[in-house]
């Protein structure tokens, strides 16, 4: 969101209303910024680092699909897809801060040589959690349409995976009560790993499977793009054929549901996580 004509119209009472609420520490965008049939301009783009920059509260923004690798669509303006994700990095992630009015400081990967493209995938820890973003998009996350395109998402699969890795390194090493991890795509749970929809997920979810048992501590991974709210518990176990039980998969509000969702730390909670939808009334559809 904003998703189209009614995302434009009703997004400023999601702003309003969450820049009301003075007790958040932040607020995450796990995108997308604009619908998939929309142009991938250079004013677009601007507009809603606007937007994202009126945000009381640091705002963390995590890229999605329909802003560079759909925009090869003639009705989104027949664009390099590469090159309209070089100019998301340059726009949205210029230093270590986050978006917003009020800033905070991120842990980018870029700051590692190795992966010094992705100022994308951040971290960060408020109040004993590990937070982390990573650039994984919809779209089977950029692979399977020509060559080019495939080696983008080799090459950025393997700095998602080292900064997976890192960040539950660092979770255990730090004692963190909890991990939460932001995506924008939804990586297909339901689907068999066999199913090429999926191909372009299977590693990310090995490792995130891996890596959540043994944590043995609360992870939840949000996500957007399918455009339907839930929380669930998807991840079946490869070994043991049973739910992963420590694992919440969360999918936020979007497209035309035109409303956010609050989440509350309490550690003294086994769950750590507290998820309260936020309706906005003013974005309510009327029934008929």
């Amino acid at each position: 969101m904003p998703y189209g004509p009614e995302g434009d119209e009703k997004f400023p009472n999601i702003l309003a209303e969450i820049n009301a609420d003075r007790t958040l520490s932040f607020v995450v965008h796990d995108d997308d910024f604009k619908n998939g049939s929309s142009l991938c301009s250079d004013a677009v783009f601007h507009n809603r680092l606007d937007l994202f920059n009126s945000f009381a509260h640091p705002f963390v923004y995590i890229p999605g699909d329909n802003e560079w690798t759909d925009c090869h669509r003639a009705n989104n303006g027949a664009f390099n897809p590469l090159e309209r994700l070089a100019v998301l990095r340059t726009l949205f992630f210029p230093t270590d801060e986050s978006l917003g009015l009020h800033t905070m400081t991120l842990d980018r990967q870029s700051a590692q040589p190795l992966y010094s493209i992705y100022r994308e995938n951040v971290r960060w820890m408020v109040h004993g959690i590990l937070f982390a973003g990573l650039h994984i998009v919809g779209s089977n996350n950029n692979l399977g349409r020509n060559a080019e395109n495939d080696l983008e998402y080799a090459a950025r699969n393997a700095a998602n995976l080292a900064w997976l890795h890192e960040s539950f390194a660092i979770a255990n090493s730090t004692g963190a009560k909890a991990v939460m991890l932001i995506i924008q795509a939804n990586p297909n749970f339901d689907l068999p790993a066999n199913d090429p929809r999926r191909s372009g997920f299977n590693d990310f979810l090995a490792a995130l499977q891996s890596e959540t048992i043994a944590y043995g501590l609360p992870v939840v991974l949000v996500h957007g793009d399918s455009h339907y709210f839930r929380l669930d518990k998807p991840m079946i176990g490869t070994k043991s054929g049973r739910r992963v039980e420590n694992f919440t998969r969360v999918e936020t509000f979007g497209e035309l549901d035109n409303h956010w969702l609050h989440v509350e730390v309490s550690p003294g909670s086994p769950n750590v996580f507290i998820f309260d939808q936020r309706i906005v009334a003013a974005n309510l559809v009327q029934q008929q």
